[in-house]
């Protein structure tokens, strides 16, 4: 049984990706400080308490659990507060990463897959979004996720590094067991900030209605988080067959905008939701999704569940038995 230590493990990716490991067969260890991500979102594999900037802590996790491959998902990922804060996101995404790259290396261990993210390509010159399309970020938190993404050739190089980056678009929805789901404090994504609003919390902000869309708000592409996980998986088994670095998109290449997303969490939860118009964001492009073909070819993936209603259906679920996300009621 080959173990995987998934890096952010705790967090909303990462814990469903760490189920998709273990469901897969491997052994799973999770790495993880426990500042975005939860105790109790470890169901599946071991938890290892430690931070990705310290190396020594890295490298022995690896040692200790006889690692073979790791899935790097410890990133901080609000791009408004990496337009306000680079530096935070510079120390911990890119400082973070190349630590856990050079403790791999130095365990000689070969394997690894990392959560990248549409936000390396910036501002869209055409759509759908490609594999081949420049990566010209327009926010830190895009370039620190592209500055890893071009430091794999030369470890590949240096060290035999085996990678794939996987550039997601939208990640959405909840487990459909309902064990695990999105929780962050505080809450930045779209769809559990309007099941917030529906339900009597706080209401919802829409930055921007002027874009050049058909209603005006940003179009994204929505993906499941378990097709998300699932993409992981046969990312690490395409490794086995593949030296160079590799990299995919994930996505529906759907383009929904936020009123769209709004009228689908009226519908499923049937109540309203409460939102007023605030100004742009920096750093939000109008539109993005994907053009994942290559990701479907190569890895054979096809996402499951690509209905808006039915992303956000898993998403109600788990905040109907999970109001207060991971906390106790």
């Amino acid at each position: 049984m080959r173990t995987v230590l998934v890096t952010g493990g705790a967090g909303y990716i990462g814990s469903h990706a760490a189920k998709a490991l273990s469901l897969a067969g491997y052994r799973v260890v999770v790495f993880d400080n426990l500042i975005a991500g939860h105790r109790e979102a470890v169901k599946y594999g071991e938890l290892v308490v430690g931070d990705i900037t310290d190396g020594a802590a890295v490298a022995d996790a690896l040692a200790r659990h006889e690692v073979s491959a790791v899935m790097h998902f410890a990133a901080y990922l609000d791009v408004g507060e990496s337009v306000r804060e680079p530096v935070k996101y510079y120390r911990n995404n890119v400082v973070g990463a190349l630590s856990v790259l050079e403790a791999m290396a130095a365990r000689s261990v070969t394997q690894f897959v990392f959560s990248s993210t549409c936000a390396t390509y910036g501002d869209p010159i055409e759509l759908p979004i490609d594999e081949n399309h420049p990566q010209r970020p327009i926010n830190s938190y895009g370039e620190t996720k592209l500055t890893v993404e071009r430091a794999l050739p030369h470890f590949a190089r240096a060290h035999g590094l085996r990678s794939v980056a996987l550039r997601y678009f939208n990640a959405a929805g909840a487990d459909p067991d309902g064990d695990i789901g999105e929780d962050h404090a505080p809450e930045i994504h779209l769809i559990p900030r309007a099941i917030e609003a529906a339900t009597g919390g706080r209401g919802l902000q829409v930055f921007g209605n002027d874009y050049p869309t058909p209603d005006g708000t940003c179009l994204r592409d929505y993906i499941h988080v378990t097709d998300l996980a699932d993409a992981h998986v046969r990312a690490l088994e395409r490794l086995d067959t593949s030296s160079q670095p590799l990299a995919y998109n994930l996505g529906t290449g759907v383009p929904l905008s936020v009123r769209q997303v709004i009228d689908a969490v009226e519908q499923v939860t049937g109540r309203n939701v409460l939102w007023t118009l605030a100004q742009r964001r920096p750093g939000d492009p109008a539109a993005l999704y994907a053009r994942a073909d290559k990701a479907r070819t190569e890895l054979g993936w096809v996402p499951r569940v690509s209905d808006i209603k039915s992303i956000v259906a898993t998403a109600w679920k788990w905040h109907q038995a999970h109001p207060k996300g991971y906390r106790a009621p």
